[in-house]
């Protein structure tokens, strides 16, 4: 049951209402945006809702039960607001969305909360950028308890891991780049392979702050996962740390850490489990 206002609740009941729908952005970073499907920006609760860029969404329902209900926002790319680098680099995932219906001729009338949740998958098209919004209920398909795995399920690092990844990275620029997905670092001299799976931080250039998993490293050259969403150009700076690829060989061999594995790497898998004897 939505709750509203008094003011608000007797301007629905009127013969004519003046109503727009905003949404409400706070990402991950602590940045605070507002938009409007409405032709006039608002101002509601100190927040410039705005509405040059506008937004278009999929219809908004209500459920009773715990089945997961998403919808999907559409807006425009605005270099002041929604920027295609900001995206590509993950700063709107996970951030989390408040969509609500307010009277434009009167926003002191208050809101009816229309819709909660995070903002999930993104697409982006020419100049336009397409986000999946993932309901409150979304958490709970989610798994939360820890199953037998033949591999680690710690991350390198973490405190369970207890790996000084500190000691372990290293810093570097760039000496060669063709394009987005890799560069070279001729100084790099670590036996191939060595840096797959690693995390590249860059310090410098139009990344500058952002990070990266490495795919393949081979003889000074870095392959990324996914390009990153400026230019990396000669000289660019960045730090690296080293990857896992969470096996007992890795755990045990390259990072003397066997005490700390958090994987069953003995335990019989299913076709183990389902064997049977027969006459053969």
């Amino acid at each position: 049951m939505k709750s509203a206002t008094t003011q608000l609740a007797a301007h629905l009941a009127g013969e004519t209402t003046t109503l727009a729908t905003c949404w409400k952005v706070t990402r991950k970073d602590g940045l605070v945006l507002g938009f409007t499907d409405h032709d006039q920006d608002l101002t509601m609760g100190g927040l410039l809702y705005q509405a040059s860029t506008g937004y278009t969404r999929s219809a908004i329902h209500a459920i009773a039960d715990l089945s997961v209900d998403n919808l999907d926002i559409e807006s425009a790319l605005n270099s002041d607001t929604l920027d295609a680098a900001d995206l590509r680099a993950g700063l709107w995932d996970g951030a989390e969305v408040q969509i609500s219906l307010v009277n434009w001729g009167d926003p002191s009338q208050g809101i009816i909360l229309l819709k909660r949740g995070t903002i999930g998958q993104v697409e982006l098209k020419d100049n336009v950028f397409k986000a999946e919004l993932r309901g409150l209920t979304q958490a709970l398909s989610q798994q939360i308890v820890e199953l037998y795995t033949p591999d680690c399920r710690a991350d390198l690092g973490d405190s369970r891991c207890k790996v000084n990844l500190a000691a372990l990275t290293v810093t570097g620029a760039v000496t060669a780049t063709a394009d987005r997905y890799g560069f070279t670092d001729s100084s790099r001299i670590e036996a191939n392979s060595y840096w797959n799976g690693g995390l590249v931080i860059w310090s410098s250039g139009e990344n500058a702050g952002r990070r990266m998993e490495v795919a393949t490293f081979s003889n000074g050259v870095f392959t990324l996962f996914l390009p990153m969403p400026g230019v990396i150009v000669v000289g660019d700076s960045y730090s690296l740390q080293p990857g896992c690829d969470k096996t007992l060989a890795t755990c045990r061999d390259r990072f003397a850490n066997l005490l700390n594995f958090r994987g069953e790497p003995y335990v019989p898998g299913t076709d183990q489990t389902l064997q049977y004897p027969d006459s053969k």
